[in-house]
């Protein structure tokens, strides 16, 4: 399972919004096996695997000054930045 979620890309051609509840049940499929990941990993591992073509500069924008991240801030202004691109 933490081999299954190491490899989760993001891939073009789901939403956002399934990429995120996919990548969520990753987690709760690890914590019913005992595997605790800290919410500041799994939010670090979700902004690894935004292709850096594409995502570069949100990243960079999004942890600059922090002094630490959580999983649903980043989620959710994942999720607002991908409307905000899609609405362009």
């Amino acid at each position: 399972m933490k081999r299954r979620l190491y490899n989760f890309q993001l891939k073009k051609c789901i939403s956002v919004c399934k990429h995120l509840n996919n990548y969520t049940k990753l987690f709760a499929d690890l914590a019913n096996v005992d595997v605790m990941i800290e919410n500041e990993d799994k939010a670090l591992i979700l902004l690894s695997f935004l292709p850096d073509e594409d995502y570069d500069t949100f990243v960079l924008t999004l942890i600059n000054d922090k002094q630490s991240l959580r999983f649903n801030e980043i989620s959710s202004t994942f999720v607002n930045h991908e409307l905000r691109r899609k609405n362009k």
